[in-house]
């Protein structure tokens, strides 16, 4: 379903968009888009010209987030788990009829359990696996292909800090996010010289719904208030915050435009300086 008015079809849509905009005439999708992260990264492609569908697994969140962007630009909403490979396939080809071809793919549906390593168990750690690794292996071998034959595509993984360094306590989340890291490494190769780049950006501890699990985690281990907690996870950010959604899609947002060609296979942590990669 879209949330703006239109004649459908792919035809019909390529020069859309404002007039001048850098992403004018581009079909953005983004996964884990009915909030967070996922949400400002639409708003922001929004604002280049591009057309955007969101992708999620709650079809009323995503009819909510799509109506809250009602005047930004042309919308289409899509409904699957990116676990699932004929999910993906189903969404991918709702997405193309609405809109065309996928010029723009941004992962970012992830989840994170925090548990000891001794105690995780086998489904929680399949779990990570399937959400925060094969979901982005499913949804770039669906958009990938196209690009390359069309020779330009912009593939934006959003990984975490987590794909960097190691956190205690959330071993699966970061082994899962670390191969990202590396997916992300290896298709940019593959890809580089024809039109399509491969970034990932790596937000540190982020105002989103996973900060805000985490928090009430560590406020029922530890008896902190949620206001201590909160201040325990800004303290790993030199600038002693938590980072905004907005500020993380607006890295995303620079990755996909065309003045971003040369950047490919990269790791950009958006962490106010947490992590220092040489």
């Amino acid at each position: 379903m879209s949330a703006a008015a239109g004649s459908t079809g792919a035809a019909a849509h390529r020069d859309a968009g404002p007039a001048g905009a850098a992403l004018q005439g581009r079909h953005a999708l983004v996964t884990g888009a009915s909030r967070g992260i996922g949400f400002e990264v639409a708003r922001a492609l929004l604002a280049q010209g591009a057309r955007v569908t969101l992708l999620g697994r709650n079809p009323q969140a995503l009819q909510q987030a799509a109506a809250a962007l009602a005047g930004h630009g042309e919308v289409h909403t899509a409904s699957g788990d990116v676990a699932q490979r004929p999910a993906v396939d189903a969404a991918f080809a709702s997405a193309v009829q609405r809109f065309g071809a996928v010029d723009i793919l941004v992962n970012n549906a992830g989840q994170a359990v925090s548990q000891r390593f001794d105690r995780l168990t086998e489904e929680q750690w399949q779990q990570m696996l399937a959400v925060n690794l094969t979901g982005t292996f499913h949804c770039m071998q669906a958009a990938l292909p196209g690009m390359l034959q069309r020779q330009w595509g912009r593939i934006v993984n959003v990984a975490s800090t987590a794909g960097l360094v190691g956190y205690a306590y959330v071993s699966a989340y970061c082994a899962a996010k670390h191969a990202v890291v590396g997916l992300t490494r290896s298709v940019a190769l593959e890809a580089a010289g024809k039109g399509v780049t491969v970034n990932a950006v790596c937000p540190g501890y982020t105002e989103t719904d996973i900060v805000r699990e985490a928090v009430a985690n560590i406020s029922g281990k530890t008896g902190m208030s949620p206001e201590q907690a909160r201040a325990k996870l800004a303290e790993r950010n030199p600038q002693g915050r938590l980072v905004q959604p907005a500020e993380v899609a607006s890295a995303v947002q620079w990755l996909c435009l065309p003045q971003a060609g040369a950047i490919n296979g990269q790791s950009i942590p958006v962490d106010g300086g947490e992590v220092m990669v040489g």
